[in-house]
């Protein structure tokens, strides 16, 4: 059985596990289980439960948006492990002269962000917390190459960058943080599965584990090495990668209450304002235990 594993630049812990296939960090770990290893690369990470449904990859990760949304799309999806929180990952940002200074400034104005992302969990989340609906009381426009400078001259309110962008603007100037995401999430990479493989073959998901925490070992050991990989892929100068990457904690942890919770209070402002079309019991894409011979 070869093991499909979905890639895309906005995971940093699988983006480095593939492209660390050199070091065979996957595939040491599975092939003792007799398995071999497939890397499926895709662009936008909001497709990451429907690929899943389909058997085109066996395992995903995106940020905490992403599975909300799939399990919103009826996908039976089982979350496997989530990194340390990421405080430093992305900021919603606006001009240093803006008038805006709180959420609740936002009210009529119009935000770029990642549409069906963890960015879009951050709006939502601290618009909600300031009495605001992320329907009703913002216009969310999808991010763009020219968002930053949209934002700069004016045309847009308000811009949540990350990784490198939001580096990049940081060294440039005359833009700052409205609202810094670790103080309204904790930004988590999340991954995830289909229910059978996760019930069936856990050992599976362990070795899969295994292989991200080691990835992620390297990167943290090698920022400089990681931050030329993603320059010379992406675009974005080698400084403003190892910035951002530097920035990562580089810890899988394992699935805990805390996380859960959060998940369903995104699920449920996503509901609340139009975001999903039906509520979602997050609690769900949780693997049950093998039923014990009797």
């Amino acid at each position: 059985m070869t093991i499909t594993i979905g890639v895309h630049a906005s995971n940093p812990s699988l983006y480095h596990l593939y492209h660390l296939t050199r070091h065979g960090f996957a595939q040491q770990e599975l092939e003792p289980l007799g398995e071999s290893v497939a890397f499926h690369p895709y662009s936008n990470g909001v497709r990451t439960g429907e690929l899943l449904s389909r058997g085109v990859i066996d395992f995903g990760g995106t940020g905490s948006t992403p599975p909300v949304t799939a399990q919103a799309a009826g996908h039976d999806l089982v979350y496997t492990a989530v990194s340390a929180p990421r405080p430093e990952h992305g900021a919603l940002l606006v001009p240093e002269d803006s008038p805006l200074r709180t959420a609740a400034d936002l009210k009529g104005k119009t935000v770029h962000l990642a549409i069906g992302s963890w960015q879009t969990h951050l709006i939502a989340k601290a618009l909600d917390d300031a009495g605001l609906s992320y329907a009703d009381d913002i216009t969310a426009e999808r991010s763009t190459e020219n968002s930053e400078q949209l934002l700069r001259t004016g045309a847009v309110a308000a811009w949540v960058a990350q990784g490198p962008q939001l580096a990049a603007a940081r060294r440039t100037g005359g833009l700052r943080p409205l609202i810094h995401t670790g103080d309204v999430i904790t930004d988590r990479s999340v991954f995830f599965t289909r229910r059978a493989l996760a019930e069936q073959r856990p050992e599976i998901i362990d070795a899969l584990t295994r292989a991200l925490r080691r990835a992620d070992d390297w990167a943290a050991a090698h920022p400089r090495d990681a931050a030329r990989i993603a320059s010379a892929d992406l675009g974005g100068t080698v400084e403003d990668w190892e910035s951002a990457l530097s920035a990562l904690p580089w810890r899988i942890e394992e699935v805990g209450d805390a996380f859960l919770a959060e998940q369903q209070e995104a699920a449920d402002i996503f509901h609340r304002t139009g975001f999903i079309e039906r509520p979602v019991t997050v609690a769900h894409a949780v693997a049950h235990a093998p039923a014990k011979a009797v």
